[in-house]
């Protein structure tokens, strides 16, 4: 089943209550219209779809340290794990969605994924065994545990802070909020 979405950035463009060349964007657009020539086509899957693609699914288990629960839930090899686990409304940590940071980082007991969008985390620690679900796809069945996004970070850039982790400074925080 495919789907024509609208442009997000036209889309945009009509919420804002400032003068701008719409027609540089796109020569069908104007104020109060609701379509505009960049459409997107997106194809959207049915679990019946997915069942006749023949791409494997395998089931992953991922130990919540923070809420002291586990989840198990199938995940195909060709989807990310964390979009996978929220479709089947499972919450699971994540900030950024792209790989970048360690809110979704865990460590793998068993199993293996592929992570090749991994940017977040080093080399070193993916040799260690963590991954990151935002970006990560199973490549057999999964059993990871979440980590504390803090202890992740200072696993892969604390030893180029030669102090050791950086304290809050309350009253610096509200000079600078006060200077906004």
């Amino acid at each position: 089943m495919a789907l024509i979405l609208p442009c997000t950035f036209c889309t945009s463009l009509q919420r804002q209550n400032f003068p701008i060349n719409r027609r540089r964007y796109s020569p069908n657009f104007r104020r109060g219209a609701t379509r505009c020539e960049f459409r997107i086509p997106v194809e959207v899957s049915t679990p019946s779809d997915r069942g006749s693609l023949d791409v494997p699914s395998h089931k992953v288990t991922v130990h919540d340290r923070q809420r002291g629960v586990v989840h198990e839930f199938e995940v195909p090899e060709d989807q990310y794990i964390l979009h996978s686990a929220e479709s089947q409304n499972i919450t699971l940590p994540f900030a950024c969605r792209h790989g970048c940071c360690t809110s979704c980082a865990v460590r793998v007991k068993s199993g293996e994924l592929r992570q090749p969008q991994a940017l977040g985390i080093s080399a070193e620690l993916k040799s260690q065994g963590y991954a990151l679900l935002c970006v990560g796809f199973p490549t057999s069945d999964l059993e990871v545990e979440t980590q504390d996004e803090d202890e992740v970070y200072w696993l892969q850039f604390g030893r180029y802070f030669a102090r050791g982790p950086i304290e809050r400074d309350d009253y610096a925080l509200e000079l600078a909020m006060g200077d906004e």
